[in-house]
């Protein structure tokens, strides 16, 4: 299954009910792209990989050259000279940054723990507003302009979906229903943590936003979403409201976007959200590690759903802090300040 870092009901919006007619047309263009990538691609289920000492990154940097053509040419490869292309250079970067926080914060060897090429084609399609990983690379839009910029921009979209490859390589979770949900709240949590890793942010002044200054400037809205406040990432006329509930009680039972992935995962994110507030100091330092563990751990299965996964979060706080220790309290209340848990 391809994972993008635009939910699919944003795109249709401005589909069906924006006022523009251009807009509408590249959304739809969009959305038959998607469409057409998730038909040819599924995620791979692999086994969970021990993971090795950290090396060096290995990036390949392809340019499609606005062409719905993959992977592209070659335009940058590991130790290359920047090239002057803003996009190419910046995406580079990004990978590193990825790698270098997976690496030196959690002692993973690239997203598979084995030292995976990270590759990424840039310039895909022509106004295409989208970014996903297709479960063997990274491919990233320029955005239109007028709706969103380039997606290579956000250090946290780029985090964000070398991420869903960190979550095949480990628990596969299944991409439907809350089990989707979770596999893209992990995306975002470790998305904000890669970027509260490379910025220097505590928990306490971290933006926790994911996608900041995708937006085009003129659309009323600071991200795709909030996770220490869910729903409240954007209200404007061509994009509508943000629907991510924060709450158990007002979870969104759809058919939709596999189940309602990109809406429903608000709950899990603002539990992580509460857990490293609750916490305190670097999110990825212990909220974090509880996190990653559960992931990696290899006892997850690929269906679990949102109390499933919160009790084995508890429990792995328990074993690495002590069942009395603030931690675990911490990991307990964030769960069931979202109603997940009692």
């Amino acid at each position: 299954m391809r994972c993008t870092i635009v939910p699919p009901h944003i795109l249709e919006r401005v589909a069906t009910r924006s006022a523009d007619p251009e807009l509408r047309d590249i959304a739809r263009r969009s959305l038959i792209v998607d469409t057409a990538q998730r038909t040819e691609r599924r995620m791979a289920l692999v086994a969970p990989v021990t993971a090795e000492a950290a090396t060096t990154p290995d990036r390949t940097i392809k340019d499609a050259k606005n062409l719905e053509e993959m992977p592209g040419q070659t335009v940058r490869a590991e130790g290359g000279a920047p090239t002057g292309d803003e996009v190419v250079d910046q995406n580079y970067d990004w990978l590193g940054a990825t790698y270098t926080f997976y690496s030196q914060v959690y002692g993973r060897n690239s997203i598979d723990g084995a030292g995976l090429p990270m590759i990424s084609t840039v310039h895909y399609g022509r106004d295409y507003d989208n970014a996903f990983r297709n479960g063997e690379q990274m491919v990233y839009g320029d955005g239109d302009g007028t709706l969103f910029t380039a997606f290579t921009g956000p250090l946290d979209v780029t985090g964000h979906e070398l991420t869903h490859g960190v979550t095949q390589y480990s628990a596969a979770l299944d991409y439907y229903g809350q089990s989707g949900a979770l596999n893209e709240s992990i995306s975002d949590v470790f998305g904000s943590l890669i970027k509260q890793y490379h910025s220097g942010q505590t928990s306490e002044n971290a933006d926790w936003l994911i996608g900041q200054g995708l937006l085009a400037p003129g659309i009323n809205g600071v991200a795709l979403r909030s996770m220490k406040a869910p729903g409240t990432a954007y209200d404007d006329p061509h994009l509508g409201k943000d629907p991510q509930p924060a709450h158990m009680d007002h979870f969104v039972h759809t058919y939709r976007d596999n189940g309602g992935v990109h809406i429903n995962s608000g709950i899990p994110n603002r539990a992580f959200y509460l857990a490293a507030a609750g916490i305190g100091g670097n999110a990825w330092e212990k909220a974090g590690q509880v996190w990653y563990d559960t992931l990696t751990g290899g006892s997850l299965a690929s269906d679990a759903d949102f109390a499933t996964f919160a009790a084995a979060t508890v429990a792995t706080a328990t074993r690495l802090y002590g069942s009395s220790n603030a931690e675990v309290n911490a990991v307990r209340n964030a769960w069931a300040g979202v109603g997940v848990i009692k």
